[in-house]
């Protein structure tokens, strides 16, 4: 085991009937760091993210939690396993008829048996955090498309996990709210003392947050590292890949991976 990772991805093959999705992913994801996966559409980003929360097994390999093979769990030990888990969905996914308060607080009724007003302190903390203090009572169509990201940001952290997954975090956004995003995911990093997991197609946004790059095509980790050792990766797909994005009709964005 990297001394530095918290999950590790080792050789993890994936097939859904006769089309194989992950060919043999090797991935180490650096603990307290931000990892951003990218790659083009159907390359199998989101199939990987669902080995590494357990929500499926490999047909081959192991996916490894601060050392402990996930894929050998049973049932209750994963979910164990899960708890220290939070996901940022794309759209953030609130409960449109519930209260911001009653949002946040979901994980912690659902998983835990604290009190109401325990549930109402720790939503108020997570909220005071997050420079939301004081929305608890409003609901989410009330709030601009950056406070529902926090909102959501609060769901995914109050259960104090050590990974936050972020879902394609500034898809449909602006510019200007694309770095906000960003800089909510840089702070979440910091003030939760927590390891973050990226998926993205936005490759500025990738670059301005990223410790750690990985590319994944045809089922494959072809490349990874920092920011400027992706952008000198010498991959025929990576460079290909890149110079698309960076084009301003973005052509061919998804090359070569599609399935």
């Amino acid at each position: 085991m990297a001394t530095d990772a918290i999950v590790e991805v080792v050789g993890v093959r994936k097939r859904f009937g006769e089309k194989e999705i992950l060919k043999g992913v090797d991935l180490d994801v650096p603990r307290g760091r931000i990892t951003t996966i990218i790659g083009g559409s159907g390359s199998g980003k989101s199939v990987l993210v669902k080995h590494i929360i357990g929500l499926l097994k490999p047909d081959e390999g192991e996916v490894r939690f601060e050392g402990q093979d996930i894929c050998r769990l049973g049932a209750r030990a994963l979910a164990s396993v899960r708890r220290n888990f939070g996901m940022l969905f794309q759209h953030s996914a609130l409960f449109d008829s519930m209260t911001v308060e009653d949002n946040i607080a979901f994980p912690l009724v659902e998983h835990t048996s604290l009190s109401g007003r325990k549930i109402r302190d720790i939503v108020r903390e997570k909220l005071e955090v997050l420079g939301m203090a004081g929305i608890e009572r409003q609901f989410p169509s009330e709030l601009s498309g950056g406070m529902r990201k926090r909102v959501g940001l609060a769901r995914a952290i109050v259960l104090s996990p050590k990974v936050i997954i972020y879902d394609e975090p500034t898809t449909g956004l602006d510019p200007i709210m694309t770095q906000n995003v960003d800089q909510m995911i840089k702070e979440a990093e910091k003030k939760f003392n927590v390891t973050s997991v990226v998926i993205s197609h936005d490759m500025a946004s990738t670059f301005r947050i990223s410790d750690h790059i990985a590319v994944i095509h045809e089922g494959r980790i072809v490349e990874h590292g920092s920011g400027d050792e992706i952008l000198r990766s010498s991959n025929d797909y990576v460079r290909r890949f890149l110079a698309a994005a960076s084009s301003p009709h973005r052509a061919g964005l998804a090359a070569g991976g599609d399935a």
